[in-house]
């Protein structure tokens, strides 16, 4: 493990902020990581893991923290049932080439949630989601590194606290969890998910619909919709999308009766925040290098040389705004240093 100091961020977040990491290191072991975390103890510096940077925004020119870039490489069978077949991915791999290589390999389901850029390990983390999919829906087991022990520790998924764009890694109380691998549970029976519209217009037409067809179809539809951030600086969706309860659903309803919903349950409607922005005026707006995406309003992006802390100050306008319009509060999606 090498530790360097004042290292350049921009290439490491997709939000393509110029910001130094004050130390960073590059973690492709266990031991790496113990060895990171006793320098950052040993040093009073505040350790960071780093996945692919895309659910991210930095906004401070100088980084006080140990950057810990999460590198741990493989994937292996380990299991399985009659039911599922059990693939274990190291933390560091990248979430799309991993979810192309499982299908590659004859493994589907996740297929929903190709093109989501960052890391396997990010993944659980974040418990990212698409197109009626969601992570937390195909993982057995989280293998984590637990500084308070010094131990690496087998988490099953019902003890991870799984919910919409949450896990228990990211309450105050279990932040300090290293994800050092996931363990998925594949089907080995699988039909399609095609339960959003766009996907199933996608592959009309398709006699028999594959986990390859799936994943092409979702590919199409993101790229139509999401910028590629290595041609534009974003984090994807800023913004998760609110929910309201019934009261305030029926008030909003009653002012805006094509506001777009969907149903969670327990009286609850799950709001989309990019109609709203939409719908405020922003879409396609920009301050200076800062703005929201012409194609989709909930993506907030780096036109060119926006710093972190001018694409916080805009993405605090838009939720001005549409706080104005709707009463409504947005949450940040992205993780906000």
């Amino acid at each position: 493990m090498q530790i360097q100091e004042l290292v350049d961020l921009k290439p490491f977040n997709t939000m393509a902020v110029a910001a130094k990491a004050r130390y960073f290191t590059t973690i492709k072991t266990q031991t790496d990581v113990q060895e990171a975390l006793a320098w950052a103890t040993e040093h009073g510096v505040e350790p960071f893991v780093l996945g692919g940077g895309a659910n991210l925004l930095i906004t401070t020119e100088v980084l006080d923290r140990l950057v810990m870039r999460m590198a741990i490489e493989g994937l292996e069978v380990v299991g399985e049932t009659d039911e599922v077949t059990y693939v274990k991915v190291g933390a560091g791999e990248d979430w799309h080439a991993t979810v192309d290589r499982l299908i590659t390999m004859g493994y589907a389901g996740l297929e929903n949630l190709a093109l989501i850029p960052g890391t396997v390990g990010a993944s659980v983390v974040q418990n990212i989601g698409a197109y009626g999919t969601e992570v937390a829906q195909r993982v057995q087991e989280i293998e984590v590194f637990n500084p308070a022990t010094d131990e690496v520790e087998a988490m099953r998924a019902q003890e991870c606290d799984f919910a919409y764009r949450h896990s228990i890694f990211k309450d105050a109380t279990h932040a300090d969890l290293v994800v050092l691998s996931v363990t998925f549970a594949l089907p080995k029976v699988w039909t399609p998910n095609l339960s959003y519209k766009e996907l199933a217009n996608q592959v009309e037409g398709l006699e028999t619909v594959t986990a390859r067809d799936v994943f092409e179809a979702v590919v199409a539809v993101r790229s139509r919709k999401l910028p590629d951030p290595k041609v534009l600086g974003s984090a994807g969706s800023f913004f998760k999308n609110p929910v309201v309860d019934h009261d305030q659903f029926l008030a909003l309803l009653e002012k805006f009766p094509s506001i777009v919903h969907y149903d969670v349950g327990g009286g609850h409607q799950k709001l989309a925040a990019g109609w709203m922005i939409d719908q405020a005026g922003l879409k396609g707006h920009r301050e200076g290098d800062a703005g929201t995406y012409e194609k989709q309003a909930l993506v907030l992006v780096n036109h060119g040389e926006a710093t972190g802390a001018e694409l916080w100050r805009y993405a605090q306008m838009v939720k001005a705004t549409v706080n104005a319009k709707f009463g409504v509060v947005l949450e940040p999606e992205p993780v906000i240093l």
